[in-house]
């Protein structure tokens, strides 16, 4: 996924009711592998926390969940910079939505600028692509040739 799509992917989303059931299938498939990851080490399990933040900053609920997410993971981790730094970013999230000042692309983490538009590193978008594909609309040939009993089944 190239940066300038995570940003697009991001913006149209929501547009309609199948994009917005899309985005929280995807962010909670970001949140359930983020939870099975527990065996990874810490910088790569915040990659998918980051990638859920960057996929529901545009909405209050998803956004909130995110730093709420990020925040008990920094406690998990003892770690008090993030702590604190999650803290203010849950108050923030609130003031952001109000005056809809947003900065696109933001991964969410205190070691960033909280109002700062970026490009999500490689490994944040690879698993926001990851996500949106493993919740993509299917086509109904693939559909059908899964649902094919297996004597039919094109190998």
């Amino acid at each position: 996924m190239k940066p300038q799509d995570t940003i697009k992917m991001q913006k149209n989303l929501p547009g309609s009711a199948a994009g917005r059931q899309r985005q929280d299938a995807a962010y909670e498939h970001l949140l359930a592998a983020f939870a099975a990851s527990s065996a990874e080490p810490p910088a790569q399990r915040w990659h998918y926390l980051e990638a859920a933040h960057v996929l529901g900053q545009n909405r209050f609920t998803l956004h909130w969940r995110a730093h709420w997410h990020m925040l008990r993971y920094a406690r998990q981790l003892d770690d008090a910079f993030e702590t604190r730094g999650q803290l203010a970013r849950l108050a923030l999230t609130v003031v952001g939505h109000v005056v809809r000042r947003l900065p696109q692309g933001n991964t969410g983490r205190a070691i960033v600028p909280a109002l700062q538009s970026m490009v999500p590193s490689a490994p944040v978008r690879e698993r926001i692509a990851q996500a949106m594909a493993a919740v993509a609309p299917q086509s109904a040939e693939a559909l059908a040739q899964r649902q094919a009993p297996p004597s039919v089944r094109q190998g």
